[in-house]
């Protein structure tokens, strides 16, 4: 009995020898014992307090406009009481929002959601050692709804997140979502990527998002998703859900398309990215047979603009472009998303397949659209039904920048005024006016010439989505 207890207290001395003199013990090949209590507890602290500084509370006030009454626009009502009735009343209000951003730069650069900011008065940054800030919006891109903000004052140097590479990610991988839901106060939450390239999802023009199941609530927007070694590799901008709480389905903005809004803080706000210039179609199960296709996968070329990187590489109408830099190419968001991410300059390759069958790489330099930074808006007066319509002219620049197609020639309506002869008509922001009385509008100058020729009677053909319509207001 004593020599069995002998032995097993031998074999216990042993065992500590080996932990204490460091040595790995192994289990399985591959399998070592933990050297540091992050190892030992699982612990994400080593990363948050890392990436936490740099992730900041945003609070944005706006006034909006309020109705006093609906006896406002009562006719009955005015004639007894008069139009002054309400007067002195208040007719706007002040509403608050709140969400997350991102610094990313030491000098006090923010990235958030372009849709936290949205028509702010005043914007408040509040980082996470409670130090607050002003701050100013320096770029806004609808399009891929991102804002860069510019914090105000003297800061010091400022805590920021280096950008990772989203393309590097694979579904499975570990993330933390960083931000400030519900005006909580900054909250983490970790997940895993439960997809990439999500391209059905349609609060951004340039739809491919990552997916996760890191929980993500209202508030979280503009804030960071992060992996494990602390890299920023996503903006948080929505959820899905019909209840309003996190269901473990968010979607987050790859940082690819974050250096383009990083870098235009210092070119006066302006965002170029580039295109590509062909139009194309995603290849619908139908189109897939008769390719030959045994799955649907890449864009057919449906037109080529003229003088385009697109046709300066190559590309022809009824190629499939299958992939860009390696990158298989699923649908039409997907290959805007591509060309988007890249800079101006840029060469990439085009992985295609001919009508005949063949399959070919073409390169093709990656260029700015015709118009960018020329095409000025302008506001129409005067007596005809356009008045109190702002337009600019329909440029490649202006229709990728409004999404809308950039083989169509005209004039876009960017906004009506509420009050104006064009909202009673029923005229809408994105609008294309084709032609004025039978003549074809190609720009601002062609349209202003046009109507003053003609008073009191104008005939419009106006393209709105894929439909044609034909006003006569007079």
């Amino acid at each position: 009995m004593f020599i069995k207890f002998f032995r097993i207290l031998l074999l216990f001395v042993f065992i500590g020898e080996i932990l204490s003199s460091g040595l790995e013990l192994q289990a399985t090949p591959n399998k070592v014992v933990p050297t540091s209590k992050a190892q030992i507890q699982l612990s994400f602290a080593p990363v948050v307090k890392e990436a936490a500084p740099a992730v900041v509370n945003i609070y944005a006030s706006r006034v909006m406009p309020q109705k006093v009454s609906p006896l406002m626009d009562d006719p009955i009502f005015k004639h007894f009481f008069g139009e002054d009735f309400f007067k002195g009343q208040p007719r706007t209000r002040t509403q608050g929002s709140l969400g997350s951003g991102v610094i990313v730069r030491s000098d006090g650069v923010v990235i958030t959601n372009n849709h936290v900011i949205r028509n702010a008065k005043v914007i408040r940054v509040v980082l996470a050692d409670g130090r607050e800030f002003k701050a100013k919006v320096v770029v806004r891109e609808p399009r891929t709804d991102l804002a860069a903000l510019k914090l105000q004052g003297e800061m010091g140097t400022l805590p920021y997140l280096e950008l990772g590479d989203a393309d590097q990610l694979e579904v499975g991988d570990v993330v933390l979502a960083i931000g400030n839901p519900f005006g909580l106060g900054q909250t983490v939450t970790s997940g895993v990527i439960s997809a990439l390239a999500r391209t059905k999802i349609g609060v951004s023009d340039l739809r491919s998002f990552i997916q996760t199941d890191a929980s993500i609530n209202r508030g979280n927007s503009g804030g960071a998703l992060v992996t494990l070694d602390g890299k920023l590799v996503g903006i948080n901008t929505m959820i899905f859900s019909k209840s309003g709480g996190s269901i473990g389905i968010g979607f987050a903005i790859p940082v690819n398309l974050v250096n383009p809004v990083i870098l235009s803080v210092d070119n006066r706000g302006k965002i170029v990215r580039p295109w590509l210039g062909a139009d194309v179609r995603s290849v619908s199960k139908k189109m897939a047979n008769s390719l030959g296709l045994d799955r649907r996968t890449g864009v057919l070329v449906k037109g080529i603009y003229p003088k385009s990187p697109a046709q300066k590489a190559g590309l022809q109408v009824g190629d499939l472009i299958l992939s860009v830099d390696g990158y298989t190419v699923k649908d039409d968001p997907g290959l805007d998303f591509r060309i988007a991410s890249k800079p101006t300059g840029y060469r990439s390759k085009l992985k295609v397949r001919r009508k005949k069958g063949t399959v070919e790489t073409l390169d093709v330099t990656l260029e700015a659209p015709p118009g960018t930074g020329l095409e000025k808006p302008v506001m129409l007066k005067g007596k005809n039904p356009l008045s109190g319509v702002r337009i600019i002219t329909l440029s490649p620049a202006i229709a990728t920048q409004l999404g809308l197609d950039f083989m169509q020639r005209g004039v876009v309506i960017l906004k009506v005024e509420r009050r104006s002869i064009a909202n009673r008509i029923g005229l809408l922001p994105g609008d294309i006016i084709k032609t004025v009385n039978g003549t074809s509008i190609g720009s601002v100058k062609e349209l202003v010439r046009e109507l003053k020729k003609h008073r009191g009677k104008w005939k419009m053909k106006l393209q709105r989505g894929k439909k044609e319509l034909v006003l006569s207001p007079s």
